[in-house]
């Protein structure tokens, strides 16, 4: 299915926001220190873990819970494009995931022990990529063509982007307290 010039151009939007995060730091190592990041996190968060900045708006645990289920599609992007011929990588409401699959009163440790689980194999399937399979290429239903290397980028860019969501959240809520 051909994707429409409105979607690829928000889609090369949404790219390049994620790629500016990340700027010119290894994808592998930004993603190795995200599981103490998500840590730090909670602890930061304390007793507003579970606060959502606005009603509309994710507290810190939905945030995780939408980082793991970035982990997990990206799983399975990685995984085809590495053993298919330019499967098409289906994208994902992240919306309606957030509201159907998580709330406020999720367990943050099953969520960071499935977390842990995910990043930890799919860094090990990054490490033991030639570096030619790394320009295999899926197609994006959405933004178009998207190679493993890019894949990757993107997801240690969507790490720091929710991270740094979650605490301009925390520290809207607490600047309402003073």
């Amino acid at each position: 299915m051909p994707v429409s010039a409105d979607s690829l151009a928000a889609g090369k939007a949404y790219q390049q926001s994620l790629l500016s995060a990340l700027g010119d730091d290894d994808p592998a190592e930004a993603q190795a220190t995200q599981p103490a990041t998500l840590r730090t996190l909670i602890t930061e968060a304390g007793n507003d873990l579970r606060t959502r900045p606005e009603p509309r708006e994710w507290s810190v645990v939905e945030l995780i819970g939408h980082i793991v289920d970035a982990e997990l599609n990206s799983s399975v992007r990685y995984r085809s494009i590495l053993a298919e011929e330019e499967p098409d990588l289906v994208p994902y409401d992240q919306d309606l995931w957030a509201n159907r699959l998580h709330s406020t009163s999720d367990d943050v440790d099953e969520l960071l022990a499935t977390f842990d689980a995910l990043r930890g194999a799919n860094l090990a399937l990054w490490a033991a990529t030639p570096a030619a399979d790394r320009a295999r290429v899926g197609n994006h239903l959405e933004r178009g063509p998207e190679s493993f290397e890019l894949t990757v980028r993107l997801l240690a860019g969507h790490d720091r982007v929710h991270v740094a969501q979650a605490r301009a959240g925390l520290a809207r809520i607490r600047s309402r307290r003073t």
